[in-house]
């Protein structure tokens, strides 16, 4: 009655021992297969390595100059006029308000809100730069400081990011140009001859002849370029050959060839 236990316990011990087998085969095989895929890793060709990129700070932005001619000057005197800060054309009305008061210095844009019965403002300077307007205008030109210089290129770079300086340079102030410049300017009228934004404004005609008065006076100022001419001494003596040669080379050639001499 023994043999039969004994032959089943040996049947069963196969079992397990296949069934472990059956089991542990796909573990090892993949292990096998880990290996050699690391081995090729190693041994095969190495990948290339980039460059890690390293974070620069920018560098700023050049500064951008716009000449002054007589046209853009008297559109600016002409700005200056309508937004109340022209001052007969003294410096110092790149240093009002609005309200009127005066800033104490021109290394910055004061920033500072002036309240009046009816409205309240932070615009300052000859042309009224808001704040968030010069920040805009300083970054984009790459200029510094407030004064009167740097004030008047941030007025032209404003022309023409309204698409009126191309008008300006025209020398002529018409109704095109001021309704351009209306939403950048309250004072100026639109072609309706309101203000853009509901504000006290310039009448165009008052404007206009601001502007002509203004250009006229300026071209008279420009210097007026003299063609010079220069003048040889005359040739001496007079009866010597190389004077008379130098006559005959004013004559020409075909009046060298009639000479009888």
């Amino acid at each position: 009655m023994t043999l039969p236990s004994t032959c089943f316990r040996s049947a069963l011990a196969l079992a397990v021992g296949l069934g472990t087998l059956s089991l542990t085969a796909p573990v090892a095989q993949a292990s096998e297969l880990l290996k050699g895929s690391e081995l090729l890793q190693a041994s095969g060709p190495s990948q290339p390595s980039f460059p890690t990129a390293i974070a620069l700070p920018l560098p700023p932005p050049p500064v951008r100059i716009f000449a002054i001619t007589a046209e853009r000057r008297a559109l600016l005197n002409t700005i200056r006029y309508a937004e109340g800060t022209w001052a007969d054309g003294d410096d110092i009305g790149y240093r009002i308000m609005f309200g009127g008061g005066l800033m104490p210095s021109l290394e910055r844009h004061p920033d500072r809100v002036v309240r009046t019965a009816r409205y309240a403002s932070a615009a300052a300077g000859a042309y009224q730069f808001m704040p968030f307007t010069w920040n805009m205008v300083s970054r984009s030109l790459g200029i510094a400081a407030f004064g009167p210089q740097v004030q008047d290129q941030g007025a032209i770079y404003l022309i023409q990011r309204r698409g009126a300086l191309a008008l300006a340079d025209q020398g002529v102030f018409s109704p095109l140009l001021a309704a351009k410049l209306a939403p950048e300017w309250a004072s100026f009228p639109t072609l309706a001859g309101r203000s853009f934004y509901g504000q006290p404004v310039k009448r165009f005609h008052d404007l206009k002849r601001f502007y002509d008065d203004n250009l006229s006076r300026l071209r008279d100022q420009q210097p007026q370029s003299i063609a010079k001419v220069e003048i040889k001494p005359a040739c001496a003596p007079a009866g010597s050959l190389r004077c008379q040669l130098e006559g005959l080379e004013k004559l020409g050639p075909r009046s060298r060839s009639q000479n009888p001499g």
